[in-house]
């Protein structure tokens, strides 16, 4: 969406400049006088989002952990009873990260002029989730801002903790298995047409891995472009299908049947949607307010489709587990507590333990799979390499009469 750079007279006589979002001019504008603010001028904003230097708005992305310290700060200086105009601008002042920086200085401008947190906060949901938004907007419905932005900070430092759990454990075997392919087409390529070509010219008998070896090769040293091409033509047509609704679907439904993978990711999901659920009822979302909430932040497409059904049969008068009771990629045990929960009226304090319950499971689960992966791949890598030496050697073998 283009932006535009304003400046505009506030209600108390103060002149202020800033950057708004809109379709065009005239939406701007409009939006502006909305505020009750008085339009001096709007232009067309050519800074680091728009042009030839919009490449930046991706270079200057905010990554997690910035904004997971960003939250905590705002909601240490918010607690200590700091105005929040100043807290935002504060935090202005201490992000290194452009792209942030820019953001909570529009933000801070958009509050000084009356607008509210939340309003501010939804302008970026590229930045703050929906999650988010809802449960600053929620807090300041019910005057506990300050305790849900404390409440927030710990629900987005737990979060990120267990992504950098997961990544860390795919790491290493990411990283091995990578170097694995570089080092085998860099053999298959280079070394591998030499020490074959001495075999070929003694004329021994070749055995069959040794043949399946110099088709191989003989593929890749003659073929790597249209293998090439092949690679990215396959890229492309999986990103276009991945980010159409039922590839999606399909794709995320595949992963959660990925063995050991799959039952990991299955904690995931359930960890995510308790969570959240639990830290919207709890900040006074509806149950229906906060299973939407839910399925736009869950990151799972099949999960998605289910809580929206669950939101239709709640609408009806349903249980908000008749629909994943019959989901085998919702644990059942996790069902029968939040079953239990609604029955008993504690839903939230239920919602909490579960999440409480699975998260240590993810963090036992991605622990056991990081110490069990590196044997695997170890294992691997050796099946692979042996295979290629005894191919080469053998022939070698029975050219000296080795057998």
């Amino acid at each position: 969406m283009p932006s535009f750079r304003y400046q505009v007279r506030l209600p108390d006589g103060r002149i202020q400049s800033g950057i708004v979002e809109a379709s065009d001019s005239d939406s701007a504008a409009e939006a502006l006088e909305d505020r009750q603010y008085e339009v001096l001028s709007i232009d067309t904003y050519a800074g680091v989002e728009a042009g030839t230097a919009s490449i930046m708005k991706y270079l200057n992305t905010v990554k997690p952990k910035e904004l997971v310290a960003t939250i905590r700060m705002l909601s240490v200086m918010v607690s200590a009873s700091v105005p929040l105009v100043d807290a935002v601008r504060n935090i202005v002042h201490q992000t290194k990260n452009p792209r942030l920086k820019s953001i909570m200085a529009d933000i801070a401008n958009e509050i000084e002029g009356g607008a509210k947190l939340s309003d501010a906060l939804e302008r970026y949901p590229q930045v703050f989730s929906g999650f988010f938004t809802n449960m600053i907007r929620s807090g300041e419905t019910t005057g506990q801002l300050s305790e849900v932005m404390n409440y927030l900070a710990d629900q987005q430092e737990k979060d990120y903790d267990m992504k950098a759990k997961l990544r860390g454990a795919l790491m290493y075997p990411a990283f091995i298995i990578t170097g694995m392919f570089i080092a085998g087409f860099i053999m298959m390529v280079y070394v591998v047409p030499k020490l074959t070509q001495v075999i070929i010219d003694a004329g021994a008998e070749l055995p069959l891995s040794t043949r399946i070896l110099i088709g191989t090769s003989d593929i890749l040293v003659n073929f790597w472009w249209v293998i090439l091409i092949g690679l990215i033509a396959l890229g492309g047509f999986f990103y276009a299908w991945v980010r159409t609704s039922e590839g999606r679907y399909t794709f995320d439904k595949l992963k959660l049947k990925i063995p050991i993978f799959g039952g990991l990711l299955r904690d995931i999901y359930i960890v995510r949607f308790c969570q959240s659920m639990h830290t919207l009822m709890k900040g006074g979302q509806t149950l229906v307010q906060g299973l939407e909430v839910a399925a736009s932040v869950i990151g799972n497409e099949v999960w998605k489709r289910m809580i929206l059904q669950t939101i239709q049969a709640v609408n009806d008068g349903e249980s908000i587990t008749s629909v994943m009771t019959n989901r085998k990629f919702v644990p059942q045990m996790a069902v029968q507590m939040i079953s239990v929960g609604e029955d008993t009226g504690q839903l939230t304090d239920v919602l909490k333990r579960v999440s409480e319950f699975y998260s240590r499971s993810v963090d036992n689960a991605s622990a056991t799979l990081l110490t069990l992966i590196e044997p695997i791949v170890m294992v691997v890598l050796g099946v692979g390499v042996g295979l290629m030496v005894s191919a080469i050697m053998l022939p070698l073998y029975r050219i000296s009469g080795g057998i």
